[in-house]
């Protein structure tokens, strides 16, 4: 079948992968994020780009940090719709515990992570998954 001249086919682009329940797993996680939205034709710098960027930095450090079991690793799902011009980014880990979104104190070294994810994302929230854990996820408008 093919498609009417002028239409580009509507298929959704996946990239999936494990990494390692590491501060180095976390940050090969981002790098690989950039270097697929690179792949999608969404240029490194970009405001979209670093969105997406940060997103995944966010939530695969706090997978890394709160989600941690020993011997688990995470995994970091990103979707990208062109129809619906979305990026979907998901960071699943096999901890049960549901992340809070409570603000830090002024202070405080940490605990900020979420309320970043809301200010760049669309939307985001937490979802059940297939066997142990949770898979944080959150989508980026890129029109």
């Amino acid at each position: 079948m093919r498609s009417a001249r002028g239409q580009e086919a509507l298929t959704e682009r996946v990239f999936v992968q494990r990494f390692t329940a590491t501060r180095q797993g976390a940050r090969l996680a981002r790098l690989l994020a950039g270097h697929q939205l690179h792949v999608w034709d969404i240029p490194y710098g970009s405001p979209h780009g670093q969105a997406v960027e940060l997103v995944v930095a966010e939530l695969a450090a706090n997978a890394v940090l709160h989600g941690r079991v020993a011997g688990r690793n995470f995994e970091l799902r990103l979707v990208r719709d062109p129809v619906a011009r979305t990026v979907r980014v998901e960071v699943s880990d096999t901890h049960p515990a549901r992340p809070e979104r409570a603000g830090a104190p002024v202070d405080a070294e940490g605990g900020r992570g979420l309320v970043l994810v809301e200010s760049v994302t669309s939307r985001w929230g937490v979802a059940d998954r297939d066997g142990p854990g949770k898979t944080v996820w959150a989508e980026i408008d890129c029109p």
